[in-house]
């Protein structure tokens, strides 16, 4: 059953590792011969971009990322390159899409014209903030009550206007209500249930409620931090579950973070283990439910968010 994943950090680690090969690198969560092996026919690729990082490097790193993008990514055999969401229903069954994203608006400072030239090679999907403090807004780790900052309200302006999905799995909760009714387009790109794991990370009920009544998706993420202790893949179901109680399956997927994590979730150490959490969500749920947590949920919000 083919997978929609909408986060995964291979670009970081393409940037970082020593000599790395997109194709079958085994330090790759998700390299090509594994996104084959799990059926992954999309997968959205993060500019993250550490904020460690000296802020007048950040532009510099989101292009070098952009640059591995085109570079490894797109020149293995078979990926290709995303830049209308129609595409999605025209790829062949030997390939595998490629996104474009950009987890966290810190790299652009105040300036407007540098998300334009990072919107302008292919970026489809845009989260305001990681964790950390930046120029539009307060990320997941700071204080809840600091919502966004007005230079935000012009970075959300030029998302709307270019149709980009915004992403709130890193905002603060004050940034995430604030952006609610501004907000064209909306996902939680690799997120779960607060109600189950309570970690800032995580969205709270009223959120996930709210994020769908605004038009918005929730994927869920496999990071075992925000799943629970000693996470298993039936504590990741256990998350599923609540959301599609609360939201309705119809308005869920997955986002890997496959290669942003350090620990894995056994059974699903990799994007090539994928199938695994499929077999199990179908002892939950009905064949066209797994189908539509796996990719068939995403092309309906696509479709209708190409109405808007």
């Amino acid at each position: 059953m083919e997978i929609i994943d909408l986060h995964c950090d291979v670009l970081l680690k393409l940037t970082t590792l020593e000599a790395p090969k997109f194709a079958d690198d085994v330090r790759l969560h998700a390299s090509k011969e594994r996104l084959q092996l799990g059926q992954v026919k999309a997968q959205v690729f993060a500019i993250f971009i550490d904020p460690a990082t000296p802020q007048n490097m950040q532009f510099l790193e989101v292009m070098r990322q952009i640059e591995a993008f085109h570079t490894q990514v797109l020149q293995t055999e078979g990926m290709v390159h995303i830049t209308e969401w129609s595409q999605l229903n025209t790829l062949t069954p030997h390939e595998i899409g490629a996104i474009l994203s950009l987890e966290g608006c810190s790299a652009i400072g105040e300036d407007i014209t540098k998300l334009s030239a990072i919107l302008d090679a292919g970026v489809m999907l845009v989260g305001l903030t990681w964790n950390e403090e930046n120029g539009v807004a307060y990320g997941a780790e700071q204080d809840a009550s600091l919502g966004l900052k007005p230079f935000g309200r012009e970075v959300i302006n030029m998302l709307n206007e270019r149709d980009i999905i915004i992403d709130v799995s890193h905002l603060n909760e004050q940034g995430f209500w604030d952006l609610l009714p501004l907000a064209k387009h909306l996902v939680a790109s690799h997120s779960n249930a607060r109600a189950i794991c309570d970690h800032p990370r995580n969205l709270t009920d009223q959120q996930a409620k709210a994020l769908v009544e605004h038009g918005g998706h929730i994927h869920l993420v496999y990071f075992p931090h925000f799943i629970g202790d000693n996470a298993t893949m039936d504590d990741l179901i256990v998350h599923v579950k609540h959301l599609a109680s609360i939201v309705g399956v119809e308005h869920l997927g997955v986002g890997s973070d496959f290669d942003g994590i350090d620990v894995t979730v056994k059974g699903l150490a990799h994007a090539g283990e994928a199938q695994n959490l499929l077999e199990r969500l179908r002892e939950h749920f009905t064949d066209e439910e797994v189908r539509g947590i796996a990719h068939n949920n995403f092309r309906q919000y696509i479709k209708k968010a190409a109405t808007k």
